[in-house]
């Protein structure tokens, strides 16, 4: 069985970088099963608090749009559904997003996810120069990513690059695996199943 034939693409947007003190203002996930896209969901999430200027600039999105957003635990509830409980979880940069997920289902429903998952971010510092952002990523394959930074439009920009990468090479050996930036030290939080590397930059 190909790896690529049950996978879940998904997104975060956040009010911040804590996934224990900030919260997902926005998500996304494509699922795909034997080739074929079978679900997809997109939403904003409302939160309680105020959206900083920085977090606006970069999103678009403020407080009046997340205002009239879906509840958090509804949001996250409908993106486990998607998930399911053995799709291959996908995303850039997916130590950042796994660590929100982690941390919110932790909270909402006392339990985490066990799904196996691939880090594109992880496979571009393996295989291409620096830099490594899905924009820069997106350039270097020619794969068109319109309005970066929301949510959908990041699964979809990731599901072309991993299909992109998975056509140059299989990514069956990049199941699990993750990578850091040596001088930042080790993530504080990681799935139990997940296999750390610390980065070798090639620039």
């Amino acid at each position: 069985m190909c790896i690529m034939d049950d996978i879940c693409v998904f997104d975060f947007e956040t009010s911040g970088l804590s996934p224990i003190e900030e919260r997902v203002i926005e998500m996304a996930a494509i699922r795909y099963r034997e080739g074929q896209r079978v679900s997809e969901f997109s939403t904003l999430i409302k939160f309680d608090g105020e959206l900083t200027p920085k977090i606006t600039e970069i999103t678009g999105i403020t407080d009046e749009k997340i205002a009239n957003g879906m509840d958090e635990k509804t949001a996250f509830l409908c993106l486990r559904h998607i998930m399911g409980p053995s799709s291959v979880l996908v995303a850039h940069n997916a130590q950042f997003d796994l660590q929100f997920l982690h941390h919110a289902m932790f909270r909402i429903a006392g339990k985490t996810f066990a799904n196996p998952f691939i880090d594109t971010l992880t496979i571009a510092r393996d295989r291409t120069k620096y830099p490594h952002t899905l924009t820069d990523m997106c350039n270097n394959y020619n794969i068109p990513l319109d309005g970066a930074h929301r949510a959908l439009a990041d699964v979809e920009g990731t599901l072309a690059l991993l299909q992109a990468m998975h056509k140059q090479h299989p990514v069956d050996e990049w199941v699990n695996k993750l990578s850091y930036v040596a001088k930042y030290g080790e993530p504080k939080w990681v799935p139990a199943h997940a296999e750390l590397t610390p980065v070798v930059w090639k620039k």
